[in-house]
């Protein structure tokens, strides 16, 4: 079979995935639709005598009703929690984040009707950039709006900044860049600062102060505003726990005390919270700790009626919206669903007459607005319940008649009637008014999470198709190299015809062609072609059976045997999909899925006892000779005591592993891992140079473990250029990596006069790792062998040289393949004189490794990689998986050698059950690295990593993010072939020599180049472990795409559902991605071993 037809194959089915997942994402996933209208100052709610305006509804300073304050001042400190504001007299020993806004309290409870704090309810995603578009806009953000967090691209629905610059206001910013990328050349003056490097502490907010108190001074504003990232940045790197907090806030107090005694009378402050954080100080998800921020509200002037200071009032973020906008005199933006805080819009710090009458006057606009924003995107969009619509536009109306009902009987009579029960309706239109906005909002956060159930199906049904397709591919693979023009030619070209048709038929009736659905029908147009040309194949070759068996009358039985072998396995598969249909089981997933790993590597080995293959008496049989079944039995007491030692190692490591799982909040009383915690948040210095020390024996166990493979097969004696970077450039990353680690774990206190130097080094280091990474990985790409020749001259006994690499034991040395010319000549199909043969052998050490070695190089490089992208504790996680992952080679190289005693060909097949623990591997220590399916777990840090001073695109980051979230993905998709390659490593030498008689009596050990005798069987077992390996992936991401679907309207599944969908997802495209960069590796690998022979044999003819 030509080698790219398994590449192709490969790439056409992740196609096929992707065309289905992206169908149902774009059922699942609807962005809402984005008006572009504007409100404007000509377009009042209300006549502009009963706003207190002009006759034209506006003037210079106001418009929509007359404005409180002609200046604010907005404060954003990010991830100030509610509790971080909060202050208790009572509280004696405060925690780090605990009564350190005195000013805050003070000004509360001294000066109620000037101050007062509230609970800032954030709504999900708790992510920056959303928080900023749903202060601004007053709209609520949809679940995939989590995904731009790193785009931001600006903001083209009306909102507040627009408003401001529209009607005139001198805006001035300074703070977190993110707000230039939102609302580009809109500020009067800017201070911008870079926002994502979360271990810098102090830029942003040093920066800030350097400019507030001179700006707050002059004149050139009407409205400051200043996102101070500090505390923030302090949660990421330290959590809520750490002194650096107090001191941070602490110095939050202090600027607030100071910018308090500059304010002037026509001035209004905002402080405000964009959300939370966890426990660990992490946030984007929707927990209590995340969604619960602080606003603090404070005027020189009376603000607000004055009443004892109780709990505190829970305001909707998005009502901050509609509420500085009548404040300060400008419309409400267009799309706000945003409910006015009626406590601030009264005329006496009192309760009077007056007040209910501001306060429906601005409820009423509000409601104006709201209504008029409904009926434009019901136009629009047409995605909201009809019913409901007519129910809002029933209260609606009857609140304003009841309002102008009021209003008009004020008018007569010049005043608000002193009667109990025109009070009594003046309440009730509030409630009224309150309760429309209210239902409004519900009905808008329902409807945007609307579904599109046809496209959600049919890329279930594709979705199945693909997974259908993997399958029966994966069996068939033997077969595939008389078959692949009719399996893959024929249907990649019909797939082709009918997206081209589509299009063109899209093009002619005028329909917006959507790319989307073109690669759809390419899919399908794929899969209708397979399918019918796959059945139609196998009934033919089943009608030939049938005339073959009844020509010779022999009665074949069922095979069903070989659908037994692969039950237990898709069995355990088929629980492990069904547990995605419960939430619970999604929760404690890492746990599940380490049962299920160690119940299937378990019942593989035990069926290994069952059939007798951990006892030599299956060697006494009439064609193994007595010498042999005595040197076998002896070799299978040593292969069964080394398979139960390696099984231990593997459940000792899965146990091991589960120290390092990060804890979700739905789990009562988990401890999150004290190893995701970095090195710099640990102030006990013994402790911190315990676990540094731990940290670097880890690295450096794991380096010396790889090392020792190399050695161990001989592929360490060449001279070529990757085998020298093996030898230097891998200890020289661990050094570079160790050093970056102890600068990283230093205190800041500790390097104050060597500062500059320290940021210095902790690119410079990291940068040398990447350049080391990449030249290893160019190094391997150019020349992947790693083997050393000898030649030598002997006598006619001689069969094969002596060993002349790092043998330290006699039985090393089964590990060098001597390649006597007889194998040459069998393997490139050349003839030489025999006399030659008997004068001359060549000894080729690492030759049996060959392709495992440039495949463990990779791999190698690819983890010393994550490493660095994680924090340094995690170093000991990465031994774990690497010594997970071997041990389970290795019980899976042992297992199939006693499964094939006599079947040789049998190697080439790689077994359901080794397929599905290695992928069950990757999902667990995914968890196992501190990784949890959850936006708050996300590991930003990693995107910083060599890069303090931030990014100037956001595709690196994402990279590097993405690197560090899916890393158990791509280390097990890169290392996949190794479950095919290990066996012939683990080669047995009875195991060979059993229907094989020689003269000799025995024969030459040599591992990998079996492949090489049967290139076609080789590349068939490489698309048949490819397959596979999607088909278990794909079996995973199928049975979560209908859960979601069918749960779609489950309480939990924005919270719990929607996001392990997403990570799934995202995994699935990382892995088939690094999937078939692996296998175009693999095809470079044997490229270089055919020319190597080539060459070689050139050289010996000569």
């Amino acid at each position: 079979m030509p080698r790219m037809v398994t590449v192709l194959s490969l790439c056409w089915s992740c196609l096929l995935f992707y065309a289905g997942l992206g169908l149902f994402l774009s059922g699942f996933l609807l962005v809402r639709v984005e008006l572009r209208s504007r409100s404007s100052c000509r377009e009042t709610p209300i006549p502009a005598a009963q706003a207190g305006l002009h006759e034209t509804g506006f003037s210079p300073d106001s418009c929509w009703m007359a404005r409180r304050f002609s200046r604010a001042v907005v404060l954003i400190i990010d991830a100030l929690r509610f509790d971080f504001a909060d202050y208790d007299p009572k509280n004696r020993d405060p925690k780090p984040f605990e009564n350190k806004l005195d000013v805050i309290y003070h000004n509360v409870v001294s000066k109620p009707e000037h101050a007062r704090l509230f609970q800032f309810r954030a709504d999900p995603p708790t992510t920056t950039m959303q928080r900023i578009k749903g202060m601004t806009t007053g709209t609520l953000p949809t679940f995939i709006d989590v995904g731009s967090n790193f785009a931001s691209s600006a903001i083209q629905e009306d909102n507040l900044i627009q408003q401001l610059v529209q009607n005139e206001k001198k805006v001035v910013f300074m703070g977190d860049d993110t707000w230039e990328g939102l609302f580009p050349k809109k500020f009067f003056k800017s201070f911008p600062f870079p926002s994502f490097n979360v271990k810098d502490l102090h830029t942003v907010d040093d920066g800030i102060l350097q400019h507030i108190y001179t700006t707050v001074a002059g004149n050139e504003w009407d409205v400051l505003i200043a996102h101070f990232l500090g505390v923030d940045h302090c949660g990421h790197r330290f959590g809520p726990h750490h002194p650096a907090m107090a001191e941070k806030l602490s110095q939050m107090n202090k600027m607030l005390r100071s910018l308090i005694g500059q304010l002037q009378n026509d001035t209004l402050l905002v402080v405000l919270g964009d959300h939370g954080m966890t426990s660990t100080g992490d946030h984007g998800g929707e927990s209590e700790a995340e969604v619960n921020a602080a606003l603090f509200i404070y005027s020189t002037t009376p603000l607000f009626e004055i009443k004892p200071v109780e709990d505190s009032n829970v305001v909707s973020q998005i009502d901050l919206v509609p509420t500085l906008a009548l404040l300060l005199g400008i419309p409400i933006p267009y799309s706000n669903i945003g409910m006015v805080m009626v406590d601030l819009f009264i005329s006496e710090p009192k309760l009077d007459d007056n007040q209910y009458l501001e306060q429906a006057k601005a409820l009423h606009i509000n409601a104006v607005q709201v209504n008029r924003f409904l009926e434009s995107y019901s136009y629009a969009a047409k995605d909201l319940p009809v019913t409901k619509l007519k129910y809002l536009k029933e209260l609606f109306s009857s609140t304003v008649v009841e309002y102008n009902d009021l209003i008009t009987v004020i008018q007569k009579s010049e005043k608000i009637v002193p009667d109990q029960d025109f009070h009594a309706r003046f309440q009730n239109l509030l409630i009224a008014q309150q309760r429309y906005l209210r239902e409004t909002k519900e009905v808008c956060r329902e409807s945007w999470a609307r579904f599109n159930p046809a496209r959600m199906l049919y890329g279930i049904v594709l979705l199945a198709a693909t997974c259908i397709h993997c399958f029966l591919i994966s069996e068939t693979a033997s077969t595939f190299e008389s078959l692949y023009k009719q399996l893959l030619f024929y249907p990649v070209i019909w797939g082709l015809t009918a997206g081209l048709t589509v299009c063109i038929w899209m093009l002619i009736s005028g329909i917006t062609v959507e790319p989307l659905m073109i690669c759809c029908w390419v899919a399908i147009g794929s899969h209708l072609s397979f399918h019918w040309n796959f059945w139609r194949l196998e009934c033919k070759k089943h009608n030939l059976s049938n005339e073959l068996i009844q020509g010779s009358n022999i009665c074949i039985r069922p095979e069903w045997k070989s659908w037994l072998k692969c039950f237990i396995p898709m069995g355990i598969l088929l629980l492990r999909c069904l547990a995605m249909f419960s939430n619970s089981f999604v929760i404690t997933e890492g746990q599940v899925v380490s049962f299920l790993l160690k119940s299937l590597v378990t019942f593989t080995v035990l069926k290994l006892k069952w059939n007798g293959k951990l006892t030599s008496y299956g060697l006494n049989t009439s064609f193994v000779p007595d010498i042999q079944k005595n040197s076998g039995s002896v070799s299978y007491k040593r292969e069964s005591f080394y398979l139960i030692v390696f099984m231990v190692t593997f459940v000792v490591c899965i146990l091991f592993s589960s120290n390092f799982y990060h804890c979700r909040e739905e789990i009562a009383d988990c401890e999150p891992s004290p190893f995701l915690k970095p090195l710099s948040k640990i102030s006990n210095s013994q402790q911190k140079n315990f676990h540094y020390i731990l940290s670097v024996s880890s690295l450096g166990a794991l380096v010396y473990l790889i090392r020792r493979w190399f050695l161990h097969y001989g592929n360490l004696n060449s001279s070529h250029l990757v085998v020298f970077f093996i030898r230097l450039g891998f200890p020289f990353i661990v050094f570079c990596l160790c050093c970056n680690w102890a600068v990283n774990a230093a205190s800041e206190e500790s390097f104050i006069k060597l500062q500059d130097l320290t940021k210095k080094i902790v690119v410079i280091f990291p940068c040398i790792v990447f350049v080391l990474v990449i030249t290893g990985f160019l190094i391997v790409l150019w020349n992947p062998i790693t083997v050393f020749l000898k030649d030598n001259r002997e006598s006619d006994e001689a069969v094969a040289p002596p060993y002349k690499g790092s043998m330290e034991t006699e039985v090393d040395s089964l590990h060098v393949v001597p390649l006597i010319y007889r194998k040459m000549q069998k393997a490139m199909s050349v003839n030489f004189n025999d006399s030659q043969t008997k004068t001359r052998t060549v000894a080729a050490y690492g030759l049996g490794t060959v392709y495992s070695a440039a495949l463990i190089t990779v791999v190698a490089l690819l983890t010393l990689l994550l490493i660095m992208l994680h924090n340094e504790r995690m170093s000991l996680a990465f031994l774990l998986l690497f010594l997970e992952g071997f041990s389970f080679l290795e019980i899976h190289g042992t297992a199939r050698n006693l499964s094939l005693q006599s079947d040789n060909t049998g190697y080439f097949s790689v077994p359901w059950y080794a397929v599905t623990a290695w992928a069950f591997t990757a999902t667990q220590f995914f968890y196992a690295t501190g990784h949890q399916p959850i936006f708050p777990a996300i590991q930003w840090n990693a995107a910083f990593v060599g890069f303090t001073e931030g990014h100037s695109t956001n595709i690196l980051p994402a990279l590097l993010v993405g690197m560090n979230t899916f890393a158990s993905h791509i280390l097990f998709a890169v290392g996949c072939p190794l479950l095919l390659l290990w066996p012939f490593v683990r080669e047995m030498k009875s195991s060979k020599s059993k229907n094989i008689k020689k003269e000799s009596g025995d024969e030459d050990q040599v591992m990998e180049m079996r492949l090489r005798e049967n290139p076609q069987m080789f590349s068939a077992a490489m698309l048949q472990l490819g397959m596979r390996y999607l088909f278990v992936y794909g079996a995973q991401l199928l049975a979560l795409v209908c859960s979601v679907a069918v749960l779609r309207r489950h309480l939990m599944v924005w919270k719990i559902f929607a996001p392990k969908f997403l990570f799934e997802a995202l995994g699935f495209v990382v892995t088939s991605i690094y999937l078939v960069i692996t296998f175009c590796f693999m095809v470079r690998v044997d490229v270089a071993v055919n020319r190597w022979f080539k060459e070689l044999l050139l050289k010996q003819s000569r």
